[in-house]
């Protein structure tokens, strides 16, 4: 089994670590509904990616007739 043959300090250890923090996502808006959304990705509240409309959204349209 392999031993260290020396005591790893605290601060190396850290510095090791250093690189394995949590990144923030990469939103952006929709520009049909300003929604938060991930870039590349379809939009979960209108549907739109790229300036046409590609899912049905079943809440909106039950939303729609509810009013």
């Amino acid at each position: 089994m392999a031993v260290p043959k020396k005591h790893k300090t605290r601060s190396g250890r850290n510095q090791r670590r250093s690189h394995d923090h949590l990144k923030a996502s990469n939103l952006s808006v929709c520009k049909n509904c300003n929604f938060p959304v991930l870039p590349h990705e379809v939009c979960a509240n209108c549907g739109f990616y790229k300036g046409r409309q590609v899912l049905k959204i079943k809440a909106k349209a039950a939303a729609k007739t509810r009013q």
